[in-house]
C-alpha cells in the first residue's frame, strides 16, 4: 500500500540486500519483535493486536521486505495519534452473499481488519470451494504476501489486488504527475513442495523502498522516480521534498512522482488494480484529490479451492511438473540459478531469524525515538 507516507506492496522478489548500503544495525528478531510488540501496546493497542502488528511488520523484514517492515513504525503511530486509524476496530459485513462478501475496515488498523476478510475468505472457499471478499477502508495492510501465505497454508490458490484510496504517488506511463497509488498485485499458487509467492507493487519501486532508502538504506535505481520537469532520479528528496534526518517522510512536501514498472504495461495494470481494489469496493481509487484526511487501503481477494474444482490431482502433477521444466532453464550466469517466485523471500526469512534483521541505522534509531516518546524502554542491539 501507498500513500502520504504510506508505501507500496513489495515488489516480486524480496530486497535482497535489504537495508544494507549504509550504516547498519543487526537486530535480533526477538528484541526487535518485542519492541515493536512494546511500542504498539503503548500506543493504545491490546496485548493481541500489538502483537500481530508486531509480527507482520518484522515478519516482512526477515522476509527481505524491508519496505513493509519496522521503517512503518513511526508512520502507523502518527496515524494512530492523528486518529487517521484506530485499534480495536473489526471489519464490518456490508453485503453477505455467500460466496462474495463485501467488509468495511472501519478504518481499523490493516493488519487486523484485512487478516479478518482474509480468515473470511479462506473459511468459505474451503466450505464451498470458492470465496470473493471485497475489504475496503482498511488501515495499511502491510505485506499482501503475508496474506497470500494464509491461503496457501490452507491449500488454496488466492489473488489479491490492493489499492490506496487518496494516495496518488505514481505517474502514469508518459506523465510525471501522480495518479496511481503503488497499486500492488499478489497471488498465491499452492504447488507441492513449492509453494508459489508472487507479490509486486505495479510502480516501478515501492514507496516504502524509497522510505527505506531516505533513512540511509538501500538506495534507489536511478530512474525509480521523475521530477516535475521530467527529470528521472534516484534521490528520495523527489519524492518527499527536502527533510531533516529526524523527520517524518510526507510525500506531500515532494512534487515529484514514482515511476510505473514496465513502462506502459505496469501503468495500464496500476490503472485496472485501482478499479477493481478501488472503485468496485467501493472504497475510493488513488484520487482526485479530497475526501477524509488519511489513507486507506482497499483489497480485492478471489479464493479457490483446487480440491473443490475436482483438479487437485491434475493441477498438482501438471503444476509442478511445468514449474520443475521452468526452473531447469539453462541461467544466463551459471552463479545465479533461476528461482521461482517466493524463493528469495524463503532464503532471506532463513538467514535473517538465525542471524538477525539488518536495519539501517536511521531506521533503528527512528524507531527507538519513536519508543522513547511513548516510554517504551529498548534494550541495544548488540
Amino acid at each position: 500500500m501507498a500513500g502520504n507516507g504510506a508505501g507500496g506492496a513489495a515488489a516480486g522478489g524480496a530486497d535482497g540486500a535489504g537495508e544494507t548500503a549504509g550504516e547498519v544495525e543487526v537486530v535480533p528478531v526477538d528484541l526487535l519483535t518485542a519492541t515493536v510488540r512494546d511500542v504498539f501496546a503503548a500506543a493504545g493497542c491490546d496485548a493481541t493486536e500489538a502483537r500481530r502488528v508486531a509480527a507482520d511488520l518484522v515478519g516482512a523484514n526477515l522476509t527481505g521486505h524491508d519496505s513493509h517492515g519496522v521503517v512503518r513504525v513511526p508512520l502507523y503511530v502518527q496515524w494512530l495519534r492523528a486518529g487517521h486509524v484506530h485499534a480495536g476496530r473489526s471489519a464490518r459485513v456490508v453485503t453477505d452473499g455467500g460466496a462474495f462478501v463485501v467488509l468495511d475496515g472501519d478504518a481499523g488498523l490493516g493488519q487486523t481488519v484485512a487478516a479478518e476478510a482474509v480468515a473470511m475468505g479462506v473459511e468459505r472457499a474451503r466450505a464451498q470451494g470458492s470465496c470473493i471478499v471485497a475489504l475496503r477502508n482498511a488501515g495499511h495492510i502491510g505485506r499482501v504476501g503475508g496474506y497470500v501465505e494464509t491461503a496457501l497454508s490452507a491449500g488454496l490458490i488466492s489473488l489479491h489486488f490492493v489499492n490506496v484510496a487518496r494516495s496518488a504517488l505514481v505517474a502514469p506511463f508518459g506523465a510525471v504527475e501522480r495518479r496511481f497509488s503503488t497499486a500492488p498485485v499478489a497471488i498465491g499458487v499452492p504447488l507441492p513442495g513449492r509453494p508459489l509467492v508472487l507479490d509486486f507493487a505495479t510502480s516501478l519501486v515501492a514507496e516504502g523502498k524509497v522510505q527505506v532508502a531516505s533513512h540511509g538504506g538501500k538506495p534507489l535505481p536511478p530512474d525509480a522516480l521523475i521530477s516535475a520537469d521530467g527529470e528521472r532520479s534516484g534521490d528520495p528528496r523527489v519524492l518527499y521534498g527536502d527533510y531533516a534526518e529526524t523527520d517524518l517522510r510526507s510525500a506531500a512536501n515532494g512534487t515529484g512522482a514514482i515511476r510505473a514498472f514496465g513502462e506502459h504495461k505496469g501503468s495500464g495494470l496500476a490503472l485496472v488494480v485501482e478499479l477493481l481494489a478501488g472503485a468496485f469496493t467501493g472504497g475510493g481509487c488513488a484520487g482526485p484529490p479530497g475526501g477524509p484526511p488519511g489513507i486507506a487501503n482497499g483489497m480485492l481477494s478471489v479464493y479457490l479451492s483446487p480440491e473443490h474444482f475436482g483438479t487437485r490431482e491434475e493441477f498438482e502433477r501438471i503444476g509442478r511438473e511445468y514449474l520443475d521444466w521452468v526452473l531447469s532453464a539453462r541461467p544466463a550466469d551459471a552463479a545465479e540459478p533461476v528461482l521461482a517466485p517466493g524463493d528469495p523471500e524463503a532464503r532471506t526469512r532463513a538467514a535473517r531469524t538465525a542471524g538477525g534483521v539488518p536495519l539501517s541505522a536511521g531506521t533503528w534509531a527512528a524507531l527507538r525515538r519513536t519508543a522513547a516518546e511513548l516510554g517504551v524502554a529498548v534494550a541495544a542491539a548488540g
